[in-house]
């Protein structure tokens, strides 16, 4: 990781109010939320990546993982597909080594179990690369605005499971208290019509997760 993404990483410790914000949109506890990030393996996968995105025989493609990213998510292990769909959304990621920035982040700041504990949440999860996109200034203001700071990981988090479908043309409420906007169809889409999801429709125990290319910007 470079300097510039952990620094990033760094900035989202100063959020302490977010676990009781994601909390609040919880249904329940959970027990599998105990699960550090850095959980036990779960059982391989044995599908191909062709089985995971569906075929003209099996499930809707709409029913599995899909985008350009996805052929870099492991085979296999805790990492495949099969595997985060076992585990609690923190420990899903932590496997998932696009997303190890977003990991960072969540545990400087505390928020393993949190994330672990809510129940029927949606992420939209922004890669390394987003990370690294976010320009110098823009940086330096957020780690000097703590309020800021807190609004753009609120931003990321819908407190219900979105699926492919709800994001053709949606609006939907954030952590943040401000709406979220989505469209597309197919396999391309698009959240507040800057940030691509690259892999959509991953499933961990308590989340959906669509990974995007962008850190999604609330409005001041």
């Amino acid at each position: 990781m470079s300097t510039r993404i952990r620094r990033t990483a760094g900035l989202f410790a100063a959020a302490a109010v977010l676990p009781l914000a994601l909390t609040a949109c919880s249904n329940g506890s959970g027990d599998q939320g105990k699960s550090d990030a850095s959980g036990k393996a779960s059982a391989p996968a044995t599908g191909s990546s062709d089985d995971m995105r569906g075929s003209d025989n099996g499930a809707s493609s709409m029913d599995q993982p899909f985008g350009t990213a996805c052929s870099a998510v492991p085979k296999n292990g805790a990492g495949s597909f099969d595997g985060m769909a076992k585990d609690p959304v923190a420990t899903a990621a932590s496997n998932n080594p696009a997303l190890s920035t977003l990991v960072a982040a969540v545990k400087k700041a505390g928020l393993v179990d949190t994330l672990n504990n809510a129940q029927n949440i949606t992420v939209f999860a922004p890669t390394n690369d987003a990370f690294d996109k976010i320009p110098e200034a823009t940086l330096n203001k957020v780690l000097d605005d703590k309020a800021q700071l807190t609004k753009i990981l609120t931003y990321h988090v819908v407190g219900q499971k979105l699926t492919p479908k709800d994001l053709e043309k949606g609006s939907f409420d954030t952590l943040e208290k401000s709406k979220v906007m989505t469209s597309g169809s197919a396999e391309s889409y698009t959240v507040n019509d800057s940030a691509k999801v690259v892999c959509g429709n991953v499933k961990t125990a308590n989340a959906n997760v669509y990974i995007v290319d962008t850190v999604l910007m609330p409005k001041s």
